[in-house]
């Protein structure tokens, strides 16, 4: 059976001669069509990514050209200066060909210029209508598959660098897309926990509106299916979560990805949000163009500090703050999976975000019935209470979060196994009680 490899290699070879074909004919002055100089393309049909991708998109012969000529450089950075130097031995310059050289590559980067010379050589008209190849309607450009990067004001368009998105450099090269990595590129994390939803205890009517959230992920491609709501509905789902730290805001994120087999990654702010004028709204674009067409679920933790209200304009730098709280409303709007807020506080966030939420989901303190749960499941199999420990008073007299109450188990806990007894008691649960009381300068 074929590999990927040999599908690539394959390509390549049938690319390397489609472009000597072009460069004999276009010095010759010919300018022949591109069906009298393009070998014929034969895709092994092993069930590879790079095959697999071009049956589904029932590619033109042109789409496949453009997709090869940005994927190239990828392989064998000097391919395009081997077959030009062919012809050119002596050197010299030849504009005709496009290309360019840019931050750490040596070798020639390809430009629409160059796809548009493999194409159709000198032939005007040919040359003009092949630019579609590159507008916003096509499918390169809407699924972020591929595009021209922009040029200085003044410069032809067809000559910005032909860009393949690195997800799908990694789906033809490797049959797999890698997980983005944490970067200024991509300021978000993947979150994941070996938690379940048993672990998770939530006030009944939270517990009710999470189920909103899973009945639309379950449901919304059927009912997208009606044209007549369709094209009623704005994309994706957004839900503002709300309340203390510690009851469960991230973790029930996390745990709705790990149901519906969706990444989720949490947006890191202290990454994105900066001093500088159309700097967040950068920062962010990169998240967003990277996640737009992906399945992902989207999390921005402590959201107040880029959902905030908006002030009245007393400065350009409060104007220019507006402007940054209208882009979020729009990129926000604009997403179409589920997109998750969390606040310590609904107050907090401008009015104009709440309106377009879906759903806002409370999560309280939890009450005593729940805490005495979370205690009882938090306590760890292989440690035993102190026989004076009633978990039903610790629970009616104080109120702790979910995370609160597991940091004191764990404290507990540890001092019990220091000594050797496997026995959590009362005065170690309490002491732990004090630690995290103290965080909130508290007292018992």
């Amino acid at each position: 059976m074929a590999t990927n490899s040999q599908n690539i290699v394959s390509a390549l070879q049938n690319f390397r001669q489609l472009l000597r074909n072009r460069l004999e004919s276009h010095l010759k002055k010919e300018d022949k069509e591109l069906a009298d100089i393009f070998p014929a393309v034969q895709l092994a049909e092993d069930g590879t990514a790079l095959h697999h991708f071009i049956i589904q998109h029932q590619f033109t012969v042109e789409e496949y050209i453009a997709l090869m000529t940005a994927l190239v450089p990828h392989i064998q950075p000097a391919f395009f200066e081997n077959l030009i130097q062919e012809f050119l031995p002596n050197g010299g310059d030849f504009p005709e060909f496009g290309g360019i050289k840019a931050g750490n590559s040596r070798s020639i980067l390809p430009t629409g210029e160059t796809v548009l010379f493999i194409l159709a050589g000198s032939n005007v008209p040919a040359r003009l209508q092949l630019q579609e190849l590159f507008s916003q309607e096509h499918q390169f450009y809407k699924e972020k598959l591929l595009w021209l990067e922009d040029v200085k004001e003044g410069e032809p368009a067809i000559s910005g660098k032909l860009v393949l998105a690195q997800e799908y450099v990694e789906l033809f090269l490797f049959d797999k897309v890698l997980l983005p990595r944490f970067s200024q590129e991509f300021p978000a994390k993947k979150l994941s926990s070996q938690m379940e939803w048993s672990d998770l205890i939530l006030h009944i009517q939270t517990a009710e509106q999470i189920n909103d959230i899973r009945t639309w992920l379950q449901h919304n491609q059927t009912l997208l299916q009606d044209t007549s709501i369709a094209r009623k509905l704005k994309p994706g789902y957004r839900a503002l979560f709300y309340g203390p730290p510690g009851t469960g805001k991230t973790l029930t994120v996390t745990l709705l990805g790990k149901e519906f087999g969706k990444d989720v990654y949490r947006i890191d702010l202290s990454q994105v949000v900066s001093k500088y004028i159309g700097e967040t709204e950068k920062n962010l674009e990169k998240v967003f163009s990277k996640a737009e067409n992906k399945d992902w679920i989207l999390f921005f933790d402590e959201a107040d500090a880029l959902f905030g209200k908006r002030t009245n304009v007393s400065s350009s730098h409060d104007r220019f703050a507006n402007q940054e709280v209208s882009y979020l409303l729009q990129r926000v709007e604009d997403f179409p999976g589920l997109l998750i807020l969390a606040s310590n506080f609904k107050s907090n966030l401008d009015k104009a975000f709440t309106r377009r939420f879906h759903t806002m989901i409370h999560f309280p303190m939890p009450g005593a019935g729940e805490r005495l749960e979370i205690w009882k499941k938090t306590i760890p199999a292989m440690i035993s209470l102190e026989q004076d420990v009633d978990l039903n008073v610790i629970a009616q007299k104080f109120e702790l979060s979910g995370a609160s109450i597991l940091n004191i188990v764990q404290f507990a806990s540890l001092r019990a196994i220091s000594s050797g007894k496997m026995i959590i008691d009362q005065q170690d649960l309490l002491t732990g009680i004090k630690r995290e009381f103290w965080k909130d300068e508290k007292t018992i």
